[in-house]
């Protein structure tokens, strides 16, 4: 009882401090949430629940996290719950008995690698933990249909936060065994099956579509504005000189950990390598590394890669170069075969411009400094995963090489270094 209270006096505060209560009445749903946000309300259960239905394989995760922010997005979700609790109260009066809680349908047809989109993961978490705090035991059933071989990953991530009681309220179908016995029609009349499972009954959804870039916010509004996602060293900004690379260094201690990242080319166009060395590069001793290993000198990007290593005896290339335009948004991920020290590289590309691996002359470098196009910028995030988070979803996180469609214009994979990256226009 003493817990119980602590935790209602703690939600009540809460409700008091961001005016919820008040949420229905006074918050404007942004138009790009109802073009692109594709989730709804659809009638209800055989138990007189309140139905949603989230088409979230359709939904680009990404696109709506950079254009709109993690508070938007928490609004969003606040009024769904809201309004999930003022249907029970229509509901109970419909039903003539007591409806206190929701069902929910998440549709995960189209699910892949973007969207484990990491900052987009990390505010799914955030959002999961201000639900469970303050609305509990309101969603009856969790009705998962359709999922890909990619979605162990995405559980192995969001699990742990969800409370035991109720993750047992989780139903899940792969393919197309919610057709089957005990499946959909065991929770919900055949007569508003939605369309897009194969039903009859229109769904007001959005079917979902990628968010245009020219919506996105800019690095700047990323960097300066409050209680944002992609703040507080999340994403970082580099900028990439002709004859100057950008490099980001990351120890494994053990093999078939994953190193992720996420990157977007704001200008000019790059080469991204990623090469591996036994040895510990070297920083240089006026500067100390930062955030992820990175150096830097001032204007001048200090490489990590000694001039006097040889490729292919002191340190090796995991991956083939992988030409990055401007205006482009790359993901991926890499599985490591061996510990010791990899290092992300972006390198300026020009037209003329050949991928070698042979070091510029300091004169060189300067002299390119001089000249305004000469120069990228790129704004990345990077992340290490243990080995540990992913054994028995090794798979499914090599098998989402081709699952991007329509969200995505090209996918480069490489099997002989077990790394995959997807670029975005």
């Amino acid at each position: 009882m003493d817990k119980a209270r602590e935790f209602l006096c703690q939600s009540l505060t809460w409700r008091k401090q961001h005016q919820v209560d008040f949420l229905l009445d006074t918050w404007e749903r942004p138009q790009l949430l109802q073009d692109y946000y594709t989730g709804g309300w659809h009638h209800h259960d055989r138990d007189g629940r309140p139905l949603y239905v989230l088409r979230f394989g359709q939904m680009d995760t990404k696109g709506l996290v950079r254009a709109l922010g993690e508070e938007v997005l928490l609004r969003q979700v606040l009024s769904i719950n809201e309004e999930g609790l003022k249907r029970c109260e229509e509901n109970t009066r419909v039903f003539g008995r007591p409806i206190r809680c929701w069902t929910c349908l998440v549709d995960l047809e189209g699910l892949n690698m973007r969207h484990l989109w990491r900052p987009g993961v990390k505010a799914l978490l955030r959002i999961i933990e201000v639900v469970e705090a303050n609305y509990p035991e309101t969603l009856g059933r969790l009705l998962i249909l359709r999922a890909p071989r990619v979605f162990p990953v995405l559980w192995t991530l969001i699990s742990p936060l969800i409370d035991e009681n109720t993750r047992k309220k989780f139903l899940i179908y792969a393919g197309r065994d919610y057709q089957g016995p005990g499946g959909l029609l065991d929770y919900i009349d055949r007569d508003i099956v939605p369309d897009f499972l194969g039903g009859d009954c229109m769904c007001d959804i959005p079917e979902g579509s990628a968010v245009p870039k020219s919506l996105y916010r800019t690095a700047e509004e990323l960097e300066n504005e409050e209680n944002c996602l992609l703040t507080d060293s999340i994403y970082k900004s580099a900028s990439i000189f002709k004859g100057a690379p950008y490099e980001v260094l990351i120890e494994i201690t053990e093999a078939s950990s994953v190193i992720t990242w996420d990157f977007d080319v704001s200008k000019g166009d790059v080469l991204f390598n990623i090469y591996h060395s036994k040895r510990a590069p070297q920083p240089p001793k006026k500067d100390s590394l930062g955030a992820h290993g990175i150096t830097s000198l001032g204007a001048v990007n200090a490489q990590l890669i000694d001039k006097s290593w040889v490729l292919g005896k002191d340190y090796s290339m995991v991956e083939k170069a992988l030409t990055c335009r401007e205006g482009e948004s790359v993901q991926g991920s890499h599985i490591t075969r061996w510990p010791g020290f990899y290092i992300l590289q972006w390198r300026f590309h020009s037209s003329a411009a050949s991928a070698t691996s042979s070091l510029p002359r300091v004169d060189d470098v300067l002299a390119t400094l001089q000249v305004s196009s000469h120069k990228c910028k790129i704004m990345y995030y990077t992340e290490v995963l243990g080995s540990h988070d992913f054994r028995g979803s090794m798979t499914s996180l090599e098998s989402c090489q081709s699952g991007f469609s329509q969200l995505s214009a090209a996918t480069t994979s490489s099997s002989q270094s077990r790394a995959s990256s997807t670029i975005s226009r």
